[in-house]
């Protein structure tokens, strides 16, 4: 499959209660045989430790490729870098209105 014709999601979980949905996300995603990029915020490794006995290392493992938070150089930083678009969990509503495209 090209470049272009890639199916890849960017998937960013937040430190907000609820970490867990990004995780299932990305087993999701995984049988959808979609590449995920992942990036976690610092918070999110935080409250991954309180909500899920999942260790840092066991989330890497589930994503294609994973990022870190500062990372200004990342593919994902790119506007040439192709994807399906992004999934930000859990999000507030309030983040995700300020997110979007337009």
């Amino acid at each position: 499959m090209t470049d272009l014709n890639r199916k890849r999601l960017v998937v960013g979980i937040s430190g907000a209660s609820g970490v867990i949905y990004g995780l299932r996300a990305l087993d999701l995603l995984r049988q959808l045989e979609i590449e995920t990029h992942l990036v976690m915020t610092r918070s999110a490794t935080l409250t991954l430790g309180h909500e899920t006995e999942l260790s840092l290392a066991e989330v890497h493992a589930s994503a294609d490729v994973v990022y870190q938070p500062d990372d200004v150089g990342a593919a994902i930083a790119s506007g040439s870098f192709r994807t399906m678009g992004m999934l930000v969990a859990p999000a507030r509503s309030a983040a995700s209105r300020k997110s979007r495209p337009g």
